[in-house]
């Protein structure tokens, strides 16, 4: 076992590599924000959706252009709006007249990565456009049904639900999102690098460094990655929890109205293969779980009114769930 794992912790160093490469192209354009960056990375190593929420101005939309700058892969932004169509997504079918027939006209879904710019701004309908192409990689277009190309990630940006103009997502989207990262503004010496490099409003070049083939071939690399049945265990105590509180010895029955679902464990799972894999290790820690936990998490345990009306928010739940569980 020892020598498996000594043989995939090289395997991981050595395939771990180029995501050095593409942080460097990155912090061309992004200041600070390493955070930010590397969930996105993992959403793209586990072929994850991702949900980004933060006020304006934080770059999120920034961010994901820039990534997918540096990927040789096709690109598509979407700005959402209250006006918008399921057929401004997905497409629709075309009547000729020559011929009296029907012909699909694929939508800007039909790509592999799509920025979802203000998700929270279009009605429910759009988003339920979405939950297909999320979940199965396939959209159907009137009687025919179309694969999509490999990979597909969905980027989606949001401003808090408080800002005006904004809807809540439906909780079945919310949880095909395997991370959401909430953005928080820059320190005192990132915005003054801000200021320094953006003053001149001029685009700042990056270079293509991965390949669509890299990032399918990292995520075979990434399966591999070893986790120990104690770091599964962990998991598993950590997701049940949030769904049967009192059996772990926390008083938080009252302020959880659902706990994560079964999706949440499969995703921690993967998601703690892929930050391992960034830290260019080929095994799971406890600190693995805990660094991505809450990003998993935080979108999936819908507090109830009485954790509202005490301001106690999914976060601060998972955090006590988090200091309680014992760690392996």
């Amino acid at each position: 076992m020892e020598s498996d794992i000594r043989a995939i912790n090289e395997k991981v160093k050595e395939e771990s590599l180029f995501c050095e490469i593409a942080f460097k192209e990155l912090e061309k354009v992004i200041v600070g924000q390493r955070y930010m960056l590397e969930r996105l990375f993992i959403g793209l190593l586990c072929n994850g959706h991702i949900l980004l929420e933060g006020v304006p101005g934080l770059a999120k939309t920034l961010s994901i252009k820039t990534l997918a700058q540096i990927i040789k892969a096709q690109f598509q932004r979407i700005q959402f709006t209250p006006d918008l169509l399921p057929a401004d997504l997905v497409g629709t079918m075309i009547y000729h007249q020559k011929d009296g027939s029907f012909l699909p006209k694929k939508g800007p879904i039909f790509t592999n990565i799509v920025l979802a710019d203000e998700i929270n701004r279009a009605p429910a309908k759009v988003q339920s456009a979405l939950l297909e192409a999320m979940q199965e990689r396939q959209v159907t277009i009137g009687e025919h049904t179309y694969p999509l190309d490999d990979p597909f990630l969905v980027l989606a940006t949001q401003n808090p639900i408080e800002q005006e103009g904004t809807y809540p997502l439906p909780e079945a989207q919310v949880d095909r999102f395997m991370l959401k990262i909430t953005i928080n503004y820059p320190t005192k010496n990132e915005e003054r690098l801000i200021l320094d490099r953006m003053m001149n409003a001029e685009e700042i070049p990056v270079n293509q460094v991965l390949s669509t083939e890299e990032i399918i071939r990292a995520r075979s690399v990434v399966n591999e990655v070893y986790i120990d049945d104690k770091i599964k265990d962990y998991i598993i105590d950590i997701i049940f929890a949030s769904r049967e509180p009192k059996k772990f010895g926390l008083d938080i029955a009252d302020l959880i109205e659902y706990g994560a679902s079964p999706r949440a464990t499969i995703f921690l799972t993967r998601a703690v293969k892929a930050h391992a894999f960034l830290r260019r290790r080929g095994y799971v820690t406890p600190e693995d779980v805990k660094s991505v936990g809450v990003d998993i998490l935080r979108h999936r345990i819908i507090v109830s009114y009485e954790a509202e009306a005490e301001n106690i928010t999914s976060e601060n739940i998972v955090q006590r769930i988090f200091d309680t569980i014992e760690v392996p």
